[in-house]
């Protein structure tokens, strides 16, 4: 597999992840700040904060690209096949209608065309 490929697939399972990962993210109390600002020591709260909006962040870039996706096909792979994983090889590429070869070039071509 491509090298280009391999890493926007394996974006495309951390994207569940983290979705997943937000959703749980809970509400947090306010950090405590000390009567003398420093931004070089932060607590766990602010560490949270920071790491949950840097999340939010991928999370967008990878949603905007996957919604400026028209083709249905590449859709379905990105979304049933790599993200979801409800399919097979074999079962998506049935359900597209092409061969197992033909599946894996149009697989490649819809993980090309996301521009994250």
């Amino acid at each position: 597999m491509r090298e280009d490929i391999k890493k926007i697939r394996n974006l495309l399972k951390e994207y569940a992840k983290l979705k997943n990962e937000l959703a749980n993210f809970s509400q947090l109390a306010s950090p405590a700040m000390d009567s003398i600002s420093c931004h070089v020591h932060k607590n766990g709260v602010e560490n949270s904060l920071v790491h949950y909006t840097d999340q939010a962040y991928k999370v967008k870039r990878i949603e905007d690209a996957l919604n400026s996706i028209d083709d249905p096909r590449y859709q379905f792979i990105l979304h049933d096949y790599i993200m979801n994983k409800q399919y097979s090889r074999v079962e998506a590429s049935k359900k597209l209608g092409v061969s197992v070869r033909g599946f894996n070039k149009i697989k490649n071509k819809a993980i090309l065309s996301l521009t994250i």
